[in-house]
């Protein structure tokens, strides 16, 4: 509910102040007076586009703010979806730089232009000539049906379904892609697999079968290097083995002179052994190394296939066509298991298909329940409106798809005389028309739901009389379940309000200000009169006006 407008600097309007109160208001005000002008700052603060021309001082930043209660209208969930502090007391603000610049605001905290706009569509609803175009569209007239089926909890469950379902084919589609795909590529990650699966693949092979190849390919040198080493360690006269054999003795016979000369003993005699063990070692090499032609083609050609692998993957290391073969045999597996992962994401999507038709059948059972009420509802409220042989032909059709809301598609055809053809609502009623129509309809949602604040901007255009005076009524009546708001020229319909305001310019001499004020019972009294017999009061104009308020 709509508690306290706050607008500044805003096209005419300088500085607006109001408080409403819960029921039925209704706002009036000579042509030009600045209906449109307060309409249109409520607008911004709602989340409307905005540019500079809406400032009046050009110098000064323009800032509209609205405080709402809110507890009624189940908006927890919208304040916690988008991190803001939730208050049943809400403010919404809007502010316009003289730069153009536009910042908004709930509860004071800086929000989006899209958020403020969300928050405010479940605020306040503001219905003018303009809006009734949304009668004509299929999704509004579902939603009423579904409003009056009392279908909120099956959408839900429809909803939540039809995200499960689309996810499901979602995830069918990627799969059967990714297998068309994979498909392609099977045939060749087989051959690099099995190419790599064949080679001698292990961590340090590499640096094996090239020392290998290194001491194969150089025998004749390496046996003639052991065969000289041999020579200088065991030559009979100038051997190594024979220098030390002599040295052994000479300091041999120093031992008994002192711990010094037969340590120096000892260490010459670790040498000779040390240089013993050498001999031997280079003997056995002698057997060893050998010439092997079929072994050295052997390692050559292991060598070349993995150079030519390393290449081939641009990689530098035996590890990394490891780890190659490894991912090849990951893809070539789960190629493999892709047909098992369809055939289940298939069965999961005939499941989820089954239950979805099931929940469209539902709904689909309860709206056709009540199109019959629907129909008579508003062909008998339209009678009171001056329609009387208005007539509605309202019928669901399943379509193949599922959609937002359901297999239906509604048929609502609309013919405002007996005998006439049926046709859209676009098509066969007038802005008159749609209005009234429109008025029944939200009266009627209003019995079902909690509706947000109605504001009927000139709703009655068109009609006068018994009419208006109906029209009147029905706002008032909805007005007991919310907050109902009409800009009206008319008194019949002003008359019916439990509050008053007026809107007017005022000119101070400098400048043109546009005013709005709540009237008391006197100067609606005035008022009235006014909008019944112009400004030269009357009698019989005051004495309508009286009457009309009792």
């Amino acid at each position: 509910m709509l508690t306290h407008l706050t607008i500044k600097n805003y096209a005419l309007i300088d500085d607006l102040s109001v408080d409403f109160d819960r029921g039925f208001s209704t706002i009036t005000g000579e042509t030009g007076a600045g209906k449109s002008i307060f309409l249109g700052g409520l607008s911004l603060v709602l989340g409307k586009r905005a540019d500079l021309s809406t400032l009046r001082n050009k110098e000064q930043k323009c800032t509209i703010e609205a405080e709402f209660q809110i507890e009624q209208y189940n908006l927890k969930s919208l304040f916690q979806k988008h991190d803001l502090e939730y208050d049943p007391l809400t403010i919404l603000r809007r502010e316009i730089q003289p730069s153009g610049k536009s910042r908004a605001f709930i509860n004071d905290s800086p929000v989006t232009l899209d958020i403020l706009s969300a928050l405010g569509q479940r605020l306040i609803d503001i219905h003018s000539q303009h809006q009734t175009l949304e009668l004509t569209e299929n999704e509004f007239q579902l939603k009423v049906i579904d409003a009056l089926a009392d279908n909120k909890e099956l959408l839900a469950e429809y909803s939540a379904g039809l995200s499960t379902y689309h996810s499901a084919k979602r995830k069918l589609e990627a799969l059967v892609q990714m297998q068309a795909e994979a498909e392609k590529e099977q045939d060749y990650n087989n051959f690099l697999f099995n190419e790599l699966a064949n080679a001698p693949l292990q961590s340090g092979i590499l640096e094996e079968l090239e020392s290998t190849y290194e001491e194969l390919s150089n025998v004749e040198s390496i046996l003639e290097q052991l065969s000289g080493g041999h020579q200088i360690l065991t030559h009979e006269e100038i051997g190594v083995q024979t220098s030390l054999t002599s040295l052994r003795g000479s300091i041999a016979k120093l031992e008994s002179y002192g711990a010094a000369y037969s340590e120096l003993s000892q260490r010459i005699q670790s040498v000779f052994l040390e240089i013993d063990d050498i001999v031997a070692e280079i003997e056995s090499l002698q057997d060893k190394v050998v010439p092997n032609p079929g072994l050295l083609e052997e390692v050559n050609e292991k060598l070349q296939l993995l150079y030519s692998l390393q290449k081939k993957h641009s990689v530098s290391s035996v590890e990394e066509l490891l780890k190659i073969k490894e991912e090849l045999e990951a893809k070539i597996t789960q190629t493999e298991n892709l047909e098992a992962d369809i055939t289940v994401q298939q069965k999961l999507l005939e499941n989820t298909e089954r239950e979805l038709e099931g929940h469209s059948k539902r709904l689909n059972e309860r709206r056709n329940l009540i199109v019959p009420e629907l129909k008579e509802k508003l062909e008998t409220a339209l009678k009171d409106l001056g329609m009387p042989n208005a007539s509605f032909k309202i019928a669901l059709e399943e379509v193949i798809e599922f959609t937002n809301t359901g297999k239906d598609q509604l048929i609502f055809e609309f013919s405002a005389n007996r005998g006439g053809d049926y046709g859209s609502l676009k098509k066969n009623a007038s802005g008159g028309e749609l209005s009234r129509i429109m008025l029944i309809i939200k009266s009627i949602l209003a019995q079902y739901e909690q509706l947000p604040t109605i504001m009927f901007d000139e709703i009655d255009t068109g009609v006068s009389g018994e009419i208006s005076n109906k029209m009147g009524a029905i706002m008032q009546k909805m007005s007991a379940k919310m907050q109902v708001f009409s800009i009206t020229h008319l008194p019949q319909v002003a008359s019916k309000g439990d509050h008053h305001y007026k809107v007017f310019k005022e000119d101070d001499g400098r400048q043109t200000s546009t005013r709005m004020v709540k009237l008391d019972a006197e100067d609606r009294v005035v008022e009235l009169a006014e909008m019944l017999g112009g400004k030269a009061l009357s009698d019989s104009a005051m004495a309508h006006a009286k009457q009309l308020l009792n």
